[in-house]
């Protein structure tokens, strides 16, 4: 997996390829993420991505040897989408601020000019115990921040 990147050169990787392949590739927001990460419309309400046994579906600090592994080597969730818990944890497009109480669907959070510089960060790394890998954990870090088990995951907008 890729890591290591603050969120800034993420933006800038994402513009090239963009222009690279007259694509419309895009970091995650958090509710996506969040939705994808818990298996879409397919659910099983599971704790962490794909399952209920961290062992079977991540890389995380008891089974990596606080290295990242190469993807895809645990089992998917129920969308298929391997990695979402564990490994590295991912960026997403959101700056970071509290939930609403309101109803919503695919909330942004705060705006960029809204005063705060950090960004939320979701689904837990390979450093991480099994309680930071579940799918409702959330933190964040500043734009410029990059750490060991922190990296990107991109959708790609349909035409």
């Amino acid at each position: 997996p890729v890591e290591q990147v603050p969120i800034n050169d993420c933006q800038t990787f994402i513009n090239q390829l963009n222009t690279l392949t007259g694509k419309n590739f895009r970091l995650l927001t958090e509710a996506e993420w969040e939705f994808a990460a818990k298996g879409g419309n397919k659910s099983q309400g599971y704790k962490y991505s794909g399952g209920d046994n961290i062992d079977d579906i991540a890389w995380y600090s008891s089974n990596s040897g606080r290295k990242t592994k190469d993807v895809k080597t645990k089992s998917p969730n129920e969308l298929g989408i391997y990695d979402m818990t564990g490994n590295v944890m991912e960026w997403c497009s959101d700056y970071y601020g509290p939930y609403s109480e309101e109803a919503q669907t695919n909330p942004t959070g705060p705006g960029a000019n809204s005063g705060t510089n950090t960004c939320v960060v979701r689904g837990g790394g390979y450093w991480d115990s099994a309680s930071w890998c579940r799918n409702t954990k959330r933190i964040c870090y500043a734009e410029t921040h990059s750490q060991m088990d922190i990296g990107l995951r991109l959708v790609l907008i349909a035409e």
